[in-house]
């Protein structure tokens, strides 16, 4: 969730409507945002900061001894399931609530150790046993652990350390055996058994990876840009009074190579699925899982062991490591303020680590650049006056003014991946709402007020400058204010310059052979170099995530020259050209000329073909407004668009029915139901719309389920006709549904159809993924298990 919670915002709508006319006004025409912020700081009442800490407090964010029972026994339960992985998330979440160095965590750790080894994560399952030792593991426990350490340390080939924790373990059983008779009796057949295992298995090195190695390499860019650290060799740099800062092709670019390769100067996980607001005692502890349980806070990677801050349950870490770097950035000041921070949406959040992470720049700058937000002169340092020259105006060289030349760039005319370039993106001030920028400064202003509170002005301890001779804000610090100006700065300019990070999800039920996968949103960054990319709708390039590293790269051939454009969401190929230019205009503040809206807009209004309707007569797509006609002569036939528009609505809901039977196992009704969508969605519907293309993938998965592979095939590649259609042949959602159609002749032995398909899979995956990518080292394992296989005819 971007923005504040819609309590909060509709609060400070309200709020706003009330206020006087003459305020108003002020507030619209505020020359600087230093004036919005003062304006919103005085505004500010304690009746709001009340509201606003009632809405907080419902999010779960502190530690709770009695949430971490409740989630262990919910992981126990999934466990005695089988269900392992969300045995191993409920786990996690009870470790989250847990206090450090505590009986409740170390079971948590303990317990989410087996999920981890009845997984086959062996490694994971170590760390997880670590854990649990040092945050006091029981000690008549200690036999039942050790015994699954040394299993895990017999599967990794670890056989020494295997053998040494045998001997532990018997000399705990000869001094103290501390189980009951029955159990201890299992507990000495096991560790007999296990004797025997360590003896009889000869010692397996253990090596990394070569394929993994090799992927490290590939994944750098081939040569990089020295004017822009972070992109290619292969583009530039140029600007345009109407165009701003773009990149061009400085030689021809073949599809699929890497032009951008950029962390993020700062990512904030998305809550993905809200987290519900808890102002009662019902339904109290929260099961569903969310994104923040299975990434890493800091740097997005996916886990399921993830480690929490020692002091909130909301912050969850992949290792100790990414903790301890986050702490010492900036979560030592989130870290009381989770609760606000989730209220208050990433944006806020985003803007708030941005100031935070400027700390570790040179701060004199830093300064430099707020204080020219701010129009009372008087709050600035004389120190950084005279010290530090602004990048952003004019320098003295040899007795000469010269112009820094363009935004973000330093005066050596190079862009680093720096606070000055986050600060140069645009914020549109004069183009957003006065409602919105109200909305904004509320909010900034309330954080700050609560970081003022809790002494976390204290952030800026480093700069030890002379005292200011006024503060911008009443009841705010002066290093507080200047910081408030940059978050609201910030929190505009994210409208505009937010990168949504997505990951690949799985889908479907976990004992479905053929992978479906979805684009997700999983955290919101800001990424300088990417920003420096225009739009188009029909782009030539395709972006994809490693943690919080995006990768961009051609998705077809860019000629010397070309300009390099990137797609903001509304696409060609999933809006039509007006639904495209309103987005554009209400979220980016600009008319899109691009090639693909010009061709539409010249065009006569139609309906795209995967939205067309068609005769039930002739089969001819129908045309018209309210009333659409067959475009067939011979044919007379009249019927309503919105009698079409309820039989599609109809459709759509009897497809979902069959989708929840397949889910629930009932594969044969589902394929009964799916059939009668089918013959209903053929009689007038065109033949790539995108619910027949719907219908047809569906039924290839029911067919998948029940083994039947030649109809599963049969269906897909249906199916993938209204894909190419829609999305076209080198499309990264043509190359989704190759990977499935591979999967599906995989299954079913038919070799030369799956080769074949492999390959065109591969050809588009690795232009939008890169070679390296999960899919396609899954596409050449199924490549190298089936050339080893003799033809053989696939069947059900």
């Amino acid at each position: 969730m971007d923005l504040p919670v819609d309590e909060w915002k509709s609060y400070v709508l309200r709020k706003w409507s009330l206020l006087p006319a003459s305020i108003q006004v002020t507030i619209s025409s505020a020359g600087t945002l230093n004036d919005v912020f003062l304006h919103c700081c005085l505004l500010l009442q304690p009746e709001d900061e009340m509201f606003l800490k009632r809405l907080s407090s419902g999010y779960m964010v502190a530690k709770d001894p009695t949430a971490s029972l409740f989630y262990k026994e919910e992981g126990n339960r999934k466990f005695q399931e089988k269900d392992y992985m969300g045995a191993a998330v409920m786990y996690s979440k009870g470790v989250s609530h847990s206090l450090p160095a505590t009986e409740h965590i170390s079971l948590c750790y303990a317990n989410r150790s087996a999920a981890f080894f009845h997984l086959g994560q062996y490694e994971t399952c170590l760390k997880d046993i670590t854990r649990a030792q040092r945050h006091g593991y029981p000690e008549r426990l200690q036999p039942k652990m050790l015994l699954r350490k040394a299993e895990c340390l017999v599967s990794l080939g670890q056989l020494q350390e295997a053998s040494q924790t045998l001997s532990d373990l018997e000399r705990i059983f000869t001094a103290k055996p501390t189980l009951a008779a029955s159990h201890f009796q299992v507990m000495q057949r096991n560790l007999h058994h296990l004797k025997i295992k360590v003896q009889g298995k000869e010692t397996v090195a253990e090596t990394f990876p070569a394929d993994l190695t090799k992927a490290f390499k590939d994944v750098d860019l081939m040569e990089e840009n020295e004017q822009i650290p972070g992109a290619s060799s292969s583009v530039s740099l140029r600007t345009d009074p109407l165009k701003g800062r773009y990149l061009i092709a400085t030689k021809d670019i073949h599809p699929g190579e890497l032009l951008v390769k950029e962390e993020a100067f700062v990512s904030v996980l998305n809550p993905g699925e809200m987290l519900q607001l808890h102002h009662g005692l019902e339904s109290k502890w929260d099961i569903r899982v969310t994104n923040g349980d299975l990434h890493c806070h800091r740097c997005l990677k996916y886990s399921l062991a993830l480690v929490p801050c020692e002091q909130c349950s909301y912050a969850k870490y992949c290792s100790q490591e990414c903790m301890q770097q986050a702490w010492e950035l900036y979560h030592s000041v989130e870290c009381p303020q989770g609760g606000l921070l989730l209220t208050l949406g990433v944006f806020c959040h985003v803007a708030l680590r941005s100031t935070l992470l400027a700390r570790f720049e040179d701060v004199g700058k830093v300064i430099r650049k707020l204080c020219g937000e701010i129009s009372n002169k008087d709050i600035c340092w004389p120190e950084i006056e005279n010290k530090f020259s602004d990048d952003l105006g004019k320098n003295e060289e040899d007795g000469k003014i010269v112009e820094t030349p363009i935004p973000g760039f330093d005066i050596n005319g190079k862009y680093e991946i720096n606070y000055n370039a986050v600060f140069n993106l645009l914020p549109h001030t004069e183009n957003h709402s006065s409602e919105h920028k109200f909305l904004c400064g509320l909010s900034v202003a309330a954080l700050c007020k609560q970081l003022e509170t809790a002494r976390s002005w204290a952030l800026i301890q480093n700069l030890k400058f002379s005292k200011p001779k006024a503060a911008v804000t009443p009841g705010l610090s002066p290093e507080l204010s200047i910081w408030g100006v940059a978050m609201l700065r910030h929190m505009l300019q994210l409208q505009c310059n937010a990168q949504a990070v997505t990951t690949i999800q799985q889908t479907g039920s976990k004992e479905s052979i053929i992978t479906n996968s979805r684009q997700v949103r999983i955290a919101t960054g800001i990424f300088p170099v990417i920003s420096l990319l225009n739009h188009s709708c029909s782009p030539n390039t395709s972006v994809s995530f490693i943690n919080n590293v995006a990768s961009i790269r051609a998705s077809q051939q860019i000629g010397k020259g070309q300009e390099i454009l990137h797609c903001y969401g509304p696409h060609k190929s999933r809006m039509d050209v007006t639904e495209r230019q309103q987005k554009l205009r209400s979220q980016y503040f600009f008319e899109c000329n691009c090639p693909a809206c010009q061709s539409e807009e010249c065009r006569p209004a139609a309906r795209p073909r995967w939205e067309a309707f068609c005769c039930n007569s002739c089969r001819a797509v129908l045309q018209g407004d309210d009333v659409l006609s067959c475009g067939t002569r011979s044919c007379t036939e009249l019927v309503s668009r919105e009698h079409l528009a309820s039989r599609l609505q109809d459709l759509q809901q009897q497809v979902g029915m069959a989708q929840k039977l397949l889910r629930n196992g009932e594969l044969e009704q589902a394929i009964q139901r799916l059939l009668g969508c089918q013959h209903d969605a053929e009689s007038f519907l065109s033949a790539e719309h995108t619910v027949v293309g719907e219908v047809q993938d569906v039924l290839a998965q029911a067919y998948a389920a029940l083994g039947d592979w030649q109809k599963s095939a049969t269906h897909l590649q249906k199916s993938l006709r209204v894909v190419e259609v829609r999305h076209g042949t080198s499309s990264i959602e043509m190359g989704r549904e190759l990977f499935k159609l591979a999967q599906i002749f995989f299954n079913g032995f038919a070799v030369s159809e799956a080769l074949n398909t492999i390959q065109k899979a591969e050809q588009v995956l690795s232009v939008h993924c890169g070679p390296w990518s999960d899919e396609i080292q899954e596409l050449q394992k199924m490549k190298s298990y089936l050339l080893d296989l003799p033809p053989i005819p696939m069947g059900p």
